[in-house]
């Protein structure tokens, strides 16, 4: 197997590594490497931070195993190789009538790494995470090729469920579509003056999706303001999906100046009438908005960007505003921020989802991003929530470790798996998880 070396980065660019990187075609060749060079696996690279780098190391980029192998019509259950996007199994199963169960907001996220960090989509509230619907899957690791199932190896499943690619490489995995009605949905829009009233209508939401823009720029009596999406699958017409727009280069600093979001936060809140409206879209036009934009990360300019996640439980809703006060003050917020009630669902030891609400924001990668991100680790912390490893760039070691309860049992079953430690990334030493950085 050639490994060729490059520099490369997560969705975030803020941070980069340099390395060797392998991109195997067949099993066989995966099974090579996995026997002569064991090294961490990646796919897209649609996590933001580190979680998907190794500098000075090895990795080995999973999308090019992206076979579909089985599907079961009248089960709905999918085997595919983990380099499969989930995007593309949308596209082609949902005229059939199903769905994944849960997509996270990318459809260029693989199976591999949308298990490796047991993503959560906009039905969290209701089907939990993407985990929970993983029938199983094969992991080659130092104890050989392994078929696990949350029957005949729970601990490994659930080491393996947002478990950062840390118990090995999985090789493929057989999960479970939903039926569906079609790859249209009708989409319903509304207005929602503040934080109180978003809170109250997420929490009262009989919708199957369910998300909320958030205005992370409003202040005083708007402090919260948005838009609420609310979504069903329809066989419905839907207008073409337009092609995909570019961002040939490296956005200006002045792009994202702070009374250029303000004015385009004002203009996208008020795109929604006030009395709001209804439609019927294209599948990938409300699941994937973003990916209708090829390279939009270049909006954030060269030394891209830091997207702060963050959950809190239903009691530390208050939480939400404190954090909002301080993104407005500090005048760094993009128009990008997502708010999104949450279920208890979760899969893995080390799965970020619990009950309550999640707040996304993205901040350009400047000097002052980084002790305002603190200051909201610290407000989540004290609200009892968790950080999204699949975001984070900048969490410190012992806080995030203290927000997983179960960090202990998911180490003990890690260090079976992986014991000399092959398998680790710069996420993984940054925050300590497996040993002294």
């Amino acid at each position: 197997m050639r490994w060729k070396t490059t520099e490369y980065a997560g969705w975030g660019r803020a941070l980069t590594a340099s390395g060797q990187i392998a991109r195997p075609e067949r099993q066989a060749a995966l099974a090579e490497i996995a026997a002569e060079n064991p090294a961490p696996a990646i796919g897209n690279r649609r996590s933001y931070g580190d979680a998907c780098l190794n500098d000075g190391g090895k990795v080995i980029d999973m999308t090019r195993l992206d076979r579909f192998m089985d599907f079961d019509r009248k089960t709905g259950a999918l085997t595919v190789e983990s380099g499969v996007r989930i995007g593309e199994i949308a596209s082609i199963f949902a005229p059939r009538g199903w769905l994944p169960a849960v997509m996270p907001g990318t459809g260029f996220a693989t199976v591999g790494g949308a298990i490796g960090h047991d993503v959560h989509g906009k039905n969290h509230h209701n089907a939990g995470s993407f985990g929970e619907h993983v029938l199983g899957f094969t992991l080659i690791n130092e104890n050989g090729r392994q078929d696990i199932t949350p029957g005949n190896e729970p601990e490994i499943f659930k080491a393996t469920m947002g478990g950062l690619g840390q118990t090995g490489v999985i090789a493929n995995a057989t999960i479970q579509l939903t039926p569906c009605m079609g790859d249209s949905v009708t989409l319903t829009e509304k207005r929602i003056g503040d934080l109180d009233e978003f809170i109250r209508l997420l929490n009262c939401s009989e919708a199957t999706y369910a998300v909320g823009w958030i205005n992370a720029t409003a202040r005083g009596p708007d402090l919260g303001q948005g838009i609420l999406e609310e979504a069903e699958t329809t066989d419905g017409p839907a207008p073409a999906m337009k092609p995909p727009k570019s961002i040939p280069f490296n956005a200006p600093s002045f792009a994202l100046a702070p009374p250029v979001v303000r004015i385009f936060n004002s203009f996208y809140y008020r795109r929604v009438p006030a009395d709001g409206r209804s439609a019927v879209k294209p599948m990938q036009e409300f699941f994937f908005p973003l990916d209708r934009i090829s390279n939009w990360n270049r909006l954030y300019g060269r030394k891209g960007f830091h997207q702060f996640q963050c959950v809190v439980p239903m009691a530390g809703a208050a939480a939400l505003r404190e954090m909002l006060l301080e993104i407005s003050k500090a005048g760094l917020a993009s128009p990008l921020a997502v708010l999104k009630r949450m279920g208890p669902g979760r899969a893995g030891h080390m799965s970020f989802p619990m009950e309550g609400y999640t707040l996304a924001v993205d901040f350009r990668n400047r000097r002052s991003a980084k002790p305002l991100i603190e200051k909201l680790e610290e407000i989540t912390a004290h609200a009892g929530g968790r950080i999204y490893l699949a975001k984070d760039a900048l969490g410190s070691a012992e806080r995030v470790r203290a927000m997983y309860p179960e960090f202990d049992q998911w180490r003990a079953v890690v260090e079976q798996c992986d014991p000399k430690g092959r398998y680790a990334t710069d996420l993984v030493r940054r925050l300590e998880l497996r040993g002294a950085k």
